[in-house]
């Protein structure tokens, strides 16, 4: 008997499927890290990753990285923003500038617009 066929999903090497989180955070936000170490920090969104669920925000979970010296590259101590996951940060009102939930409203038209919970104005961006 054939194995089922995940819809959402995509086989890893070791053939578990990876699904893809459902976020309605996308890059370019300004969000506010509602839970954690860096709880109340306000950032911007760099990235977003679907495998995982997490995101990158400008100034928020800075790591260090010691990298060796390569033939091209010099070696030292490189500082990036790490991933957080996608509960841990929520969207700002563009009117007020508290965090709020999201709602999607799509238009006659098709498309789908972002709306803030807690004013009801529609958020700048992507889809």
């Amino acid at each position: 008997m054939a194995a089922p066929i995940h819809r959402k999903s995509r086989k890893t090497n070791a053939g578990e499927p990876v699904f893809r989180e459902k976020m309605r955070i996308t890059k370019g936000d300004k969000v506010q890290v509602v839970s954690g170490d860096f709880k109340g920090v306000e950032g911007t969104v760099l990235r977003v990753h679907t495998k995982t669920g997490g995101v990158v925000v400008e100034g928020v979970n800075v790591v260090k990285k010691h990298k060796a010296a390569t033939q091209n590259s010099e070696g030292g101590i490189i500082e990036f923003p790490a991933p957080i996951h996608h509960s841990n940060v929520m969207l700002l009102d563009p009117e007020s500038g508290n965090p709020t939930r999201i709602r999607r409203k799509k238009d006659k038209d098709g498309t789908v617009e972002r709306l803030s919970v807690k004013s009801g104005q529609p958020i700048p961006g992507n889809t």
